[in-house]
């Protein structure tokens, strides 16, 4: 667990806080993009999905999934910030605490799908592109990106965040 100010970044163990989750992902993404609940909430969202929120007050402001790809890979997504709470650098923390919680779980590598107009905030963060652009769905040009998890995850991330 992870604080920023009054912001607490938890992992959703509890049906209460993998709702908190949904909430944001509903809210920010489908509301806004049109996007439907059953696009939202693909084959990846399972039990065995992994999410964290970030909460407010125990009211959930920020969220991400991830879900095993291989043995040493694991995907991130669904990374998603209110938009009265982006731009002060919860994103980041989300995506850092996904990072540590999947080098804990021993996975060497993150992957994941950047929306084209949000692939620097990616790099900022120690990713890099490995493969040319493509649409995912009918929404969004995505950009495949990943980075190499270490042991000490936290001190890395921060790093790269300065």
């Amino acid at each position: 667990m992870s604080m920023i100010g009054h912001i607490q970044i938890i992992r959703a163990a509890e049906t209460w806080q993998q709702a908190g989750a949904y909430y944001v992902r509903i809210q920010a993404m489908a509301k806004k993009h049109h996007i439907t609940l059953r696009q939202e909430f693909d084959a990846h969202d399972t039990p065995q999905t992994k999410y964290i929120v970030a909460l407010d007050s125990d009211f959930p402001v920020a969220t991400a999934r991830m879900y095993e790809l291989d043995k040493d890979s694991v995907m991130l997504g669904r990374v998603v910030v209110l938009p009265e709470y982006r731009h002060q650098g919860i994103g980041s923390l989300v995506v850092t605490e996904c990072e540590k919680w999947a080098a804990e779980l021993g996975y060497e590598k993150a992957v994941l799908d950047s929306r084209d107009n949000k692939v620097e905030f990616y790099k900022r963060l120690g990713y890099a592109e490995s493969g040319e652009p493509y649409v995912e769905g009918d929404t969004f040009r995505c950009v495949r990106m990943q980075k190499k998890l270490t042991a000490d995850q936290d001190a890395v991330s921060l790093k790269n965040r300065v």
